[in-house]
C-alpha cells in the first residue's frame, strides 16, 4: 500500500488532525504510540481492499466478475468499494453487530490510514453506514478513529493489524481461512521462518503451522475444482481441514491420498467431520468405493468419462494425489474430479449419457459417504470384539501374576484370610474352566 494514494483525501483527512485530540494507541508499533482521533463522516472513510479479514471472499468475487483487479485496480472507487461493503455485510455477525452500534453506538476508535482508508474497523464501518444509509440512525453519521502517519509502512499496517487482532478491545474475527491466509502471506515474505510468523501473529508456533497446513489441503480442494469453488466456501470446514491436515501428517502417500479424496468428497457433499473421523485409515476408499457401487448415478462416475474431457482434471489430481502407485486399490479420482468442477445448480451428462442435478449426486454422495463411515465404524468395533477376550485375558494374568508378588506380604499380617483365599483360587480355577468348555 502506498503511504499517499489520493492528495486530495489525504489533505482534507490532514486539516482534521490539526488540533486533533491525541490518545494512546498500544498496538501501534512505533514507539510514538499517541495519535490524533477524529471525527469522520461514515460515507467519507474508505473500506480497506487489503484487508485480510476478506481475503477469501475477495477471491471469490473477483473469480465470479472475472475481474482480477476488481479490488485493486481502483480500490477507493464506487465498485470496489460497494463489493467490499457487501462482503463485510454478509460475514457472520453482522446483524449482531447493527444491533448493538445502535444501542451502545461506537465505543473504542476505528483506525484509518493518512488518506482515511480503514486499517481496523472496517466490519464496524460497514455496520454503521448501513445504519446510516438505510436505517437513517443519527448516530451512526460518523465514525471516530485513529490517524496513522502518512508514511506508515505496508509491514507496519500488517503488524498492527496483527496486533489488534490480539486486543479484546479491537478484535474483529478472522474466519480461519482468512487467518491461513496472512499465515501463508507473512510466511512467503519471512524466509519461511515459522519462529518470526508466531511472533508476528502472538500465536505458539505449532498453531501457526496448523493454520498453514490446513490451508494447503484447502488449496489443493480449490484447485481441483477448476474456478468452480473458492476458498471462503468451505470457512464452516474448519474441524475437517484440521482433522485432515493432522492425520495425513507423515503418513504414507499412499494413506495421505486414500484419506485426503474421501474427505474432499465428503466435505463437498456436506458430511459431518465427526462422521468422517471413522474414514481416517488407510483402506477408508475401499468403504466409500463400495457403496458407490451400490449407486446408480455414482457406480457410473467411477470409471473417466467416456467424451475425453478429463484428461487436465486427472492431471491435477495425480498432483494433489500423487501418480498411480500401481496398487488394486479402488479409485475414487474420477468422481472427485468431476464433483469437484461442477456448479451445484448445474445439470450434468453422466457418463452413461443420462442428465442429473449435481445437488442430487451430491446427495448421493453423502449418502454413500455416511454409510462408509458407519460401517468403517462397525469395523473397528467388530475388529475390537476379536481381540477383547485374549486382552482381557492378559489383564487377568497379569493381575494374577501381581496377586503373587503381593502374597507373602498379605500372609504376614495378623489378619489375613487363608480360607478365603483357598477359595477364591477355586473361583478363578473354576471360572478357566467355564471358558474352555464355551
Amino acid at each position: 500500500m502506498n503511504p499517499v494514494i489520493d492528495q486530495e483525501r489525504a489533505g482534507f483527512l490532514k486539516s482534521r488532525t490539526t488540533n486533533a485530540n491525541r490518545q494512546l494507541l498500544p498496538q501501534w508499533v512505533r514507539p510514538e504510540k499517541e495519535l490524533p482521533v477524529v471525527t469522520l463522516p461514515i460515507e467519507w472513510v474508505r473500506f480497506s481492499t487489503l484487508n485480510h479479514r476478506t481475503r477469501a471472499e475477495q477471491d471469490r468475487e473477483k473469480h465470479k466478475s472475472g475481474n482480477a483487479e476488481l479490488f485493486t485496480g481502483d480500490p477507493l472507487g464506487d465498485h470496489a468499494q460497494a463489493m467490499q461493503l457487501k462482503i463485510l455485510s454478509q460475514q457472520g455477525g453482522f446483524d449482531d453487530l447493527k444491533r448493538d452500534l445502535e444501542e451502545r453506538r461506537q465505543q473504542e476508535p476505528a483506525v484509518v490510514t493518512a488518506e482515511g482508508i480503514l486499517i481496523n474497523g472496517n466490519r464496524r464501518a460497514a455496520a454503521l453506514r448501513k445504519l446510516w444509509l438505510d436505517d437513517h440512525v443519527e448516530s451512526a453519521r460518523y465514525i471516530r478513529a485513529f490517524v496513522l502517519p502518512a508514511d506508515a509502512t505496508k509491514d507496519e499496517l500488517i503488524d498492527l493489524e496483527t496486533e489488534l487482532q490480539v486486543s479484546k478491545d479491537y478484535r474483529e474475527e478472522y474466519s480461519w481461512v482468512n487467518e491461513a491466509l496472512l499465515i501463508e502471506e507473512i510466511f512467503e515474505s519471512s524466509n519461511k521462518n515459522w519462529d518470526k510468523v508466531a511472533k508476528r501473529m502472538r500465536l505458539e508456533k505449532d498453531e501457526v503451522q496448523e493454520q498453514y497446513e490446513k490451508l494447503q489441503q484447502l488449496h489443493q480442494l480449490v484447485a481441483l475444482s477448476n474456478g468452480q469453488r473458492y476458498h471462503a466456501d468451505f470457512v464452516g470446514n474448519n474441524s475437517a481441514f484440521r482433522e485432515l491436515a493432522i492425520h495425513v501428517r507423515g503418513k504414507s502417500p499412499q494413506e495421505a491420498a486414500s484419506v485426503r479424496s474421501v474427505y474432499f468428497l465428503g466435505t463437498l457433499a456436506g458430511t459431518n467431520y465427526r462422521d468422517l473421523r471413522h474414514l481416517r485409515r488407510s483402506d477408508a476408499v475401499e468403504f466409500v468405493h463400495e457403496e458407490f457401487s451400490n449407486d446408480l448415478f455414482l457406480k457410473s462416475l467411477l470409471t473417466k468419462s467416456n467424451d475425453g474431457d478429463g484428461g487436465e482434471s486427472f492431471d491435477l489430481l495425480d498432483d494433489v494425489f500423487g501418480e498411480d502407485n500401481g496398487s488394486d486399490s479402488p479409485d475414487l479420482n474420477p468422481v472427485l474430479s468431476f464433483l469437484a468442477a461442477q456448479k451445484p445448480e448445474e445439470i450434468v451428462t453422466l457418463p452413461t449419457g443420462e442428465q442429473v442435478a449435481v445437488d442430487q449426486l451430491l446427495t448421493s454422495v453423502k449418502s454413500a459417504v455416511d454409510a462408509a463411515a458407519k460401517e468403517a465404524s462397525e469395523n473397528v468395533k467388530d475388529a475390537k470384539a476379536v481381540v477383547a477376550p485374549i486382552k482381557k485375558l492378559d489383564l487377568a494374568k497379569d493381575n494374577i501374576v501381581r496377586a503373587g508378588v503381593a502374597l507373602a506380604k498379605a500372609r504376614s499380617q495378623s489378619d489375613w484370610d487363608e480360607g478365603g483365599f483357598k477359595e477364591k483360587i477355586e473361583e478363578v480355577k473354576a471360572a478357566i474352566s467355564q471358558i474352555e468348555t464355551m
